[in-house]
């Protein structure tokens, strides 16, 4: 077909890796497992930067379910790689073991990573990749990790909040 581009997204970890050892054209990972997700991550990145002007200096708090996503760990790498300070927050089960050694702060209280970032990217929680539990209840998870206007409003700054969507939201 001579194809020059394969824009891929996989269920398979590694696939679009892979790909690239049986063909010659270029492969952009748009998404594969729970591995990563560069296309997002850079759309994320611009983001930041039409917001705040620019990525480096800036504190960026991802919060939630930092395991099942491929949006969290492709987002760390293209931070820090523009000078960005990120740092992971959720519940331990949550969290991956390894994540400290990519040179992130881990926390587990939402409220101090919202005092602590300028920008706060929220996850949705990856129910469809899960296959055991880890937290007790959607009610627990939110009471203790869902982001309201309150939390927002005692902040003693503006801050910008990211979410992945669709997504209603009422706040009173």
């Amino acid at each position: 077909m001579k194809v020059d581009m394969v824009v891929m997204r996989h269920s398979s970890p590694g696939a679009p890796h892979y790909l690239t050892k049986h063909i010659k054209a270029n492969v952009v990972n748009a998404g594969d497992g729970t591995h990563e997700h560069p296309t997002q991550a850079l759309l994320d990145s611009f983001s930041i930067r039409e917001k705040l002007g620019d990525v480096a200096g800036k504190r960026i708090a991802i919060i939630g379910d930092i395991t099942h996503s491929r949006v969290a760990l492709s987002n760390i790498f293209c931070l820090q790689k523009q000078g960005a300070e990120v740092m992971v927050c959720g519940p331990k089960t949550l969290i991956p073991k390894y994540i400290e050694a990519l040179g992130v702060k881990v926390g587990h209280d939402v409220r101090a990573a919202l005092a602590w970032c300028d920008v706060a990217n929220v996850l949705r929680i990856q129910l469809e990749r899960q296959q055991i539990k880890y937290f007790p209840s959607l009610r627990e998870y939110s009471l203790y990790f869902g982001i309201s206007k309150q939390m927002l409003d005692e902040l003693d700054r503006p801050i910008v909040l990211m979410h992945p969507a669709p997504l209603i939201v009422a706040l009173s």
